[in-house]
């Protein structure tokens, strides 16, 4: 039997507004929900699950207001649901988060991990291939489909096509969006979610090497220009040769 996790994480709405205040992104306001590519992650893992048996056990690192997101992992089907924090922790560089997920992984026994290809908030897609590595495991990133046995037949894009590449198992997966969508949650699951338990655990994170020195928002775009009439093409033209670089 297989035990699966797969890793979630809380971003803000990728519609919301973004503002600065004082150097800092303000996220008072936002509403936070799960990472979109996550929810390609957990169907992965329970496709996985009614394949070849097993547990699916959904972990994020984060303070107590993430357990939403894990209340809604949970109404998707997933059988537990665990949270890593400790209170002195502030902000984990990608180091420390991934030596933490590393160390939760292996006490939760672990034989296959899937996650988002990427989180919404910072785009870095390091998460599946540095976890891979600090653990000794296979690793395969950008999924589109998979096939579930004694190892795990994922599809991924290449340059030519889309390639088949058989993972031994244990693995790191990341997913992207693929040929199916995520399912959604029933009445009786966000039912049970609501009544169930989060499992809290602790680990051991090194201090964080990077640190943020402040947000900013890009620079405005500029003012469009409108143009009328044929007698503009050439200016159209050298415009677009000598601004937009497009000719």
């Amino acid at each position: 039997m297989s035990t699966i996790v797969v890793l979630v994480k809380q971003v803000p709405d990728t519609n919301a507004k973004i503002a600065v205040q004082g150097s800092r992104v303000d996220l008072s306001s936002v509403k936070m929900e799960m990472s979109p590519y996550d929810g390609f992650a957990i169907e992965t893992a329970l496709r996985h699950k009614e394949a070849t048996g097993g547990t699916v056990t959904a972990l994020t690192v984060g303070a107590a207001g993430t357990e939403k997101i894990l209340k809604d992992a949970k109404a998707m089907g997933v059988d537990n649901i665990v949270r890593v924090w400790d209170d002195s922790w502030n902000e984990l560089d990608s180091n420390a988060l991934q030596s933490v997920l590393k160390q939760s992984i292996e006490s939760l026994g672990a034989t296959a991990v899937y996650c988002g290809k990427s989180a919404a908030d910072t785009g870095a897609g390091s998460t599946g291939p540095g976890l891979a590595e600090r653990l000794g495991w296979a690793n395969a990133s950008n999924i589109i489909g998979a096939e579930f046995g004694e190892s795990v037949t994922v599809s991924m894009p290449v340059e030519a096509g889309v390639a088949k590449i058989t993972v031994p198992l244990p693995a790191v997966i990341s997913c992207d969006k693929g040929d199916f969508k995520p399912r959604k949650a029933n009445v009786k699951g966000i039912m049970m979610a609501k009544k169930a338990q989060v499992e809290l655990m602790t680990a051991n994170a090194p201090a964080s090497t990077v640190i943020v020195a402040q947000h900013s928002m890009p620079a405005a775009k500029p003012a469009g220009k409108t143009f009328e009439g044929g007698s503009s093409a050439s200016q159209v033209v050298q415009l677009l040769r000598d601004e937009a670089n497009v000719l």
